[in-house]
């Protein structure tokens, strides 16, 4: 076991001494040197010990400081969800599936930083840089002054940015940077954590903006250790469907911002177009009525979106009847179909059910489970709800209707797309709407009596 280190300092002047002596050197007082407390205890060199540092500058919660300084891009769906534009000295982390668009994106968003007047250097690690040239050219970018780069040795690509000293840097992607002290190959867990924790660190030193674009694994999360999501501020997600046109920039993590704020994107021949209004879009098509159609009001973020629900029910050929669900969690269909059941009576034994989000968007909010509801009564009895009527609200196992957060939100966005009706739970704040007629339900046993008349 090592011998622990004791340090001695001066009650006078606090200057330290590695031992005991009657008069202090620093001041010249006697009788002041006094064997220093260890700041832990524990066994040889994993403990401190009592080697003393250097003392914090402590303030309090009153303190007033200054909002981070923002830069902003022009393009108003990435705006939103960075929180308001891009902080300076902060990390993000983007993630998605390969072929959904993240090159295009983040090469469409050094474009837009360029052009407002930050110097923006593009780093790639799986292009050549005449392939990301050939991008901005067909993208109708290449008159922004983006300065590009292909390296994967993280030496080489930090003396670069500490020479050049940009306001924003683009890693694409961390999974093909290698740091040469790691003896490990390039997009392991120890290579990707040490570049991370680099290029956070350069950020934080030198106030430039990093953002790392990040592989996905199988199941969607960002390939490599979870500690790289901690050691960023900011985590994105790109997500959508390849049949699909629209694409989902979500925020999964933000610490400057509000976390689960979306942004939506149209992928065009032209690359990446912003949609203002998402809702519009999502409910296309929608002037007869249809059984199984419903339109779930939700909130993504701070901005409320509107997406129909599909349904189908259909008599199985199988013993085991088939449960497929795109755009929600399958698990939760799972105890909908059981509550219906149990509670309302209406048995789903010997059917296939079929549950789809229209648009390509992924929801996971607790207020989709009435319209999930009401899509599948819908589908089962053949009868179709009003186009124009909103649903939403949260199920409970009990068959109680559970109130949600921000109904008045919900309501005022229906209303501006001009529907007329909506199916809420009781309790909810609905405001004052005279553009809306809202039928209050208290459980599911009172909905499906007087919406659908089964039961």
């Amino acid at each position: 076991m090592a011998k622990p280190i004791t340090s001695y300092s001066c009650s006078e002047c606090g200057a330290t001494h590695k031992k005991w002596s009657g008069r202090c050197d620093g001041c010249g007082a006697w009788n002041t040197i006094k064997e220093d407390v260890p700041l832990s205890q524990g066994p040889g060199k994993k403990a401190l010990g009592g080697l003393k540092g250097s003392k914090m500058a402590l303030t309090d919660l009153a303190t007033e400081e200054t909002p981070p300084p923002r830069q902003y891009s022009g393009m108003a769906e990435l705006d939103r969800v960075f929180g308001g534009g891009l902080v300076n000295a902060s990390a993000t982390l983007v993630g998605g599936d390969p072929g959904i668009g993240k090159s295009t994106l983040l090469l469409q968003a050094a474009a837009s930083f360029a052009r407002k007047g930050l110097k923006v250097i593009y780093v790639s690690g799986e292009e050549a840089t005449a392939q990301v040239r050939m991008r901005a050219q067909r993208l109708g970018l290449a008159d922004a002054s983006v300065q590009l780069a292909a390296e994967t040795n993280l030496r080489n690509i930090l003396t670069t940015l500490e020479a050049e000293k940009p306001d924003l840097a683009i890693i694409d992607s961390v999974q093909t940077v290698w740091l040469d002290t790691v003896d490990s190959a390039p997009g392991s867990v120890s290579q990707v954590r040490a570049s991370a924790h680099e290029l956070t660190s350069f950020a934080k030193r030198f106030g430039t903006a990093v953002v790392l674009v990040g592989h996905v694994t199988k199941e969607g999360q960002i390939a490599g250790p979870r500690v790289v999501e901690h050691m960023v501020d900011t985590v994105l997600y790109f997500e959508g469907e390849r049949g699909h046109q629209f694409r989902i920039l979500r925020a999964v993590k933000n610490r400057f911002g509000p976390a689960d704020e979306i942004g939506v994107f149209e992928m065009t021949g032209a690359g990446l177009s912003e949609v203002a209004n998402p809702s519009a879009l999502f409910l296309t098509d929608r002037d007869a009525p249809a059984p199984g159609s419903v339109v779930f009001a939700g909130i993504e973020g701070t901005r409320p979106v509107l997406v129909e629900v599909q349904a189908l029910v259909a008599p199985s050929q199988l013993s085991q009847p088939r449960r497929a669900v795109v755009g929600w969690d399958g698990s939760r269909l799972s105890m909908i179909l059981a509550v219906l059941e149990a509670r309302a009576g209406i048995s789903f034994a010997g059917l296939d059910v079929y549950l789809n989000i229209a648009g390509g968007i992924k929801i996971s909010e607790p207020a989709a489970d009435l319209a999930v509801a009401c899509a599948l009564l819908s589908a089962r009895e053949d009868a179709a709800l009003p186009p124009t009527t909103v649903v939403f609200g949260e199920l409970s196992l009990s068959g109680a209707l559970r109130p949600v957060s921000q109904a008045e939100n919900r309501l005022k966005e229906a209303a501006k797309l001009g529907f007329t009706a909506a199916i809420a739970p009781t309790g909810c704040k609905t405001g004052t709407s005279d553009d809306l007629q809202i039928n209050l339900q208290p459980d599911l046993i009172t909905l499906v009596g007087e919406v659908f008349g089964a039961g």
